[in-house]
């Protein structure tokens, strides 16, 4: 269109020009230049038109686009089993992922990993398992149900002995915990259990064996001079049982202890040489039961968890995640 418009005027200029030259008066050279002008009107008219059809094509195109875009995406829900430490934490986790995705529906399961690992293996719907241990984690890889790819290392933690602050307690770590009159503490197939039971092995108060998890409470109680020990199943209990004052002291992991800042007092923080490194793995769980949706929303979650975003609130919780 702005060549051809383009052409037409430069052949009526020059027929302008021709009528100017050859003396034809200045009647003719009026003529002529009104042409010329009418000529270049109608090809800035032709011009406009063209350059505003093809403002509004494109603006039609973004609109479509825009609408395509902001097409509902399909709603969801997703199964994630977490270690029961790990409850507060992705709570907010959860709740800060939906601001972005409220199509997506997060259900947690959260108990120790040890009952966790049982209910995956028995056929329970998951699609994220986030443990407190590597060992369970090992078991649901050498199970075959561990997605490929998708394991990764996200938070580290660390054992603490605590009590409440008014509980008067004689005892200030692990190598004097047979001073209480009463312990709370997690049985073997929880984490937390089987990091306290290595590290009174490591201390000499427990023998060594090959399985620390088999260790009874009963062994401890009387290998601590007859203690009285209230074993929980899962960590998050063993915290309850010491803050409504049930036990004087149980060990937990420092995490735990988010909150309870004005009833708790740390007595020890449990050195990793006694404990190894609390490391806590995630995975996405074999689901064959998961459609397309749900399967895409796993995997965004798992990588929203991965995220600095997401690192930034496990740091907030006294999580390590320098992993």
């Amino acid at each position: 269109m702005k060549k051809s418009g383009l052409a037409r005027l430069m052949a009526v200029v020059l027929a302008g020009a021709m009528l100017a030259g050859c003396g034809s008066g200045s009647k003719a050279a009026e003529t002529a230049a009104a042409e010329t002008t009418a000529a270049a009107d109608e090809t800035t008219a032709e011009e406009t038109a063209a350059e505003e059809t093809a403002a509004e094509e494109e603006t039609e195109a973004a609109e479509e686009t825009t609408v395509a875009d902001a097409a509902p995406a399909e709603k969801t829900e997703i199964q994630v089993f977490i270690a029961a430490s790990l409850n507060t934490v992705m709570t907010e986790i959860a709740e800060k992922y939906n601001e972005a995705h409220p199509e997506v529906k997060i259900t947690y399961n959260a108990d120790s990993s040890g009952t966790l690992l049982t209910q995956i293996e028995e056929g329970y719907e998951c699609d994220i398992f986030f443990s407190a241990a590597q060992k369970q984690m090992n078991q649901l890889e050498e199970d075959g149900l561990v997605v490929e790819g998708t394991r990764a290392n996200v938070l580290n933690n660390q054992l603490v002995v605590v009590s409440l602050k008014d509980s008067n307690t004689k005892v200030t770590g692990l190598e004097n915990l047979g001073e209480a009159e009463s312990i709370a503490l997690a049985g073997g197939s929880v984490p937390a259990g089987k990091y306290t039971r290595d590290a009174l092995i490591n201390l000499g108060i427990l023998e060594k064996t090959d399985d620390s998890a088999s260790i009874t409470t009963q062994q401890i109680s009387e290998a601590l001079g007859g203690v009285e020990i209230s074993e929980q199943d899962n960590v998050s209990k063993v915290l309850t049982a010491v803050a409504e004052g049930s036990c004087e002291v149980g060990t937990t992991y420092y995490s735990d202890t988010y909150g309870y800042e004005d009833d708790l007092q740390i007595l020890e923080t449990v050195s990793y040489d006694l404990t190894g490194d609390v490391i806590y793995p995630i995975a996405r769980v074999v689901n064959e039961e998961a459609d397309e949706a749900q399967s895409a929303a796993a995997d965004d979650f798992l990588n929203y968890i991965l995220s600095d975003e997401a690192k930034a609130i496990f740091d907030s919780y006294y999580f390590d995640t320098n992993v």
